[in-house]
Formats: C-alpha cells, structure tokens, sequence
C-alpha cells in the first residue's frame, strides 16, 4: 500500500465556518453598496450554496428569484463587478478576526506539519480569499505550510466536479491513494471521489447537516479538540477528536495496511 503522504483541504466550512461568519454577510453588504434591495437571509443562503461559487450564485439567484435583472445590459459584468465588492468585504471580514478557524484545525495542521506530510488545498473561492484567511486565522507563515492551493477559476468547472482535486493532485504529483482528503460538504464529498479520493473524512458545517455523504470513510461533526464533546460521528453516536493517528487509521482502514 502507498504510505499517506499528504493532506488536502478544502476551506470554505471546513478550515473556517466561512459561509454563515463571512460570505453570507459580504454578499449582502456589496448589494448595499450597490443600491440594491436584495437580502440573502440564513435560509436563503442555505439555498444558494446548492450553486458553488459566488459568481454562479449570483446569477442562480437572478434566474430564480429576480428574472427581470437578467435583461441587464453587460449582465456578465455586473455579476462580477459585484463579486468583486463582496470579496472585499469578505476580506475585510477576515482581517477583523471575525471568522476563527474551526476547532481542531490549528492542532490537526500542526500535527501534520511535525510529522513531515505535505498539505494541499483544494476549494472553489478564490487564491486571495484563502491567503487571506490563512495569514489572518493562522498567522502569516501559514498559507506557506501548504504546497499546493488550488483554488478559484484555475479549473474550468467546479465542485462537484473533481477538477480542483485532480488539478490538486497534479501538483502535488501524488496519487489519490496517498492522500486523504477532508471535506465539509456533499458538493465536495462527490468532487473528492470524483478525482478518487477515497480516505475522505467530512466535517459537518453549519449549513452541511442533513447533506449527502455517500461514500466518505468517516463523518464527524468537528475535528474537535480535546475534552470537546463535538467528536460524535453521525454513525457511531460519541468518538474521539480527529488527529493525525486518527487519519492514519483512516487511510489503513481504506486502503489496507502499509
């Protein structure tokens, strides 16, 4: 069997509850900015996030709900102009220390790092977005702990698609089988095993119970630290906080012994 070698991430849920701290309320301030009435409350987000990436859920939100923006003139740079915005705002967020990284994180990358894998990340916001969150949740070293970040538009089509993860995988020059991959979404669930990834653990996230994941290898609610009760798995009822031993079983348990 090939050793585990590597780590791949995704970001938005995963490494930090992005969605309901940063995206949703950026989003809202660049329709401010912007002279618009439209507000994206919890339970529409909720909805939105069956479209991945900002600018594709922009214009899904304009199909289903505001039809008539569609006859806009230049409606492809509208849609931009707005994402644009809500980066900004979005980094702003960021840069106040308004979007913690998720319990365990921090632990479960530092253990990776001592223990020499490599750590990769594979998500569809933007390479700015995930620097940003990185040097601000982390420190300013972080975003170089991770060999690979592939991240936004680099690959044509996005979650569930598994081009980010096979792009991922490219640069890492790396198998699936060497990797483990840890998610927090069923979009991401499907574009990890999409590419082969096999020895995927989900992190369940605010707006991600009740998804589909199929075919992970574990589902937890997160990583936890310890003493933290949150390690109770969806199928198993109370377990332990996932480490890197923890993800090591993980692999052997997918792919058999080394």
């Amino acid at each position: 069997m090939i050793p585990l070698q590597a780590l791949i991430f995704d970001v938005d849920g995963t490494l930090a509850d992005t969605e309901a701290d940063g995206h949703r309320p950026a989003f809202n301030l660049a329709f401010q900015e912007a002279g618009l009435d439209w507000e994206w409350d919890r339970a529409l987000y909720g909805e939105l996030l069956a479209v991945t990436g900002g600018k594709e859920r922009i214009r899904h939100y304009l199909e289903r709900w505001r039809p008539a923006e569609l006859e806009r003139p230049a409606l492809a740079d509208f849609i931009a102009g707005l994402h644009r915005r809500k980066t900004t705002h979005y980094l702003e967020l960021l840069r106040s220390g308004a979007i913690p990284l998720r319990p365990g994180v921090r632990r479960l990358l530092e253990e990776a790092r001592a223990a020499g894998l490599r750590l990769a990340v594979a998500t569809t916001t933007t390479p700015e977005n995930v620097i940003t969150l990185l040097e601000c949740a982390g420190g300013p070293e972080w975003p170089g702990w991770f060999e690979v970040i592939a991240a936004g538009d680099v690959v044509p089509a996005k979650k569930p698609a598994p081009d980010i993860f096979h792009y991922a995988l490219h640069r890492l020059g790396l198998p699936a089988a060497a990797c483990v991959a840890i998610e927090d979404s069923g979009h991401g669930v499907r574009a990890a095993l999409g590419a082969d990834l096999r020895a995927l653990l989900v992190t369940v996230s605010t707006y991600t119970g009740g998804e589909d994941f199929r075919g992970a290898a574990r589902v937890v609610e997160s990583l936890c630290e310890p003493g933290d009760s949150a390690a109770a798995t969806a199928e198993e009822g109370e377990g332990e906080c996932i480490d890197l031993a923890a993800l090591m079983a993980l692999h052997r348990e997918v792919y058999g012994p080394e």
